[in-house]
């Protein structure tokens, strides 16, 4: 609570949306860095996948979490395993993704590792979330 607070304190101070933007972007990859290890090397590939698939989504530090925003609301978002002592990492997805598929649906996934296929599902999702 106390990073969200502090992300939403410096949101308030910032001057025009590209200069925002661009604070969002580079704090999201100052958070990728300082993540250790297959963390760091999953958070540092699903950014450039996440980036890649849906170029209109904002990187922005969501919780202390890398995050993608499509207008102001968070879509997708990254836990690491480390900073939450869980045995794995979790891609997640918010309501505001457009993964709706029947009655039920998943809304995060478990990451271990990062396949070239796990890199295309992922792909495919975020697409397919963004609408």
């Amino acid at each position: 609570m106390k990073e969200r607070a502090q992300e939403l304190k410096a949101s308030a101070r910032r001057g025009s949306r590209a200069a925002k933007a661009a604070e969002d972007e580079a704090a999201v990859v100052a958070k990728i860095a300082e993540m250790q290890g297959s963390d760091r090397d999953m958070a540092e590939r699903l950014h450039a996948v996440i980036k890649a698939s849906a170029p209109d989504l904002a990187a922005k530090l969501w919780y202390g979490m890398p995050a993608y925003a499509k207008d102001g609301k968070v879509v997708c978002f990254f836990q690491s395993a480390h900073k939450f002592k869980a045995r794995y990492a979790t891609l997640g997805f918010n309501d505001a993704a457009y993964l709706d598929e029947g009655t039920m649906w998943p809304t995060a996934f478990a990451l271990k590792e990062l396949t070239a296929a796990d890199e295309a599902k992922i792909g495919e999702l975020v697409r397919k979330a963004v609408g």
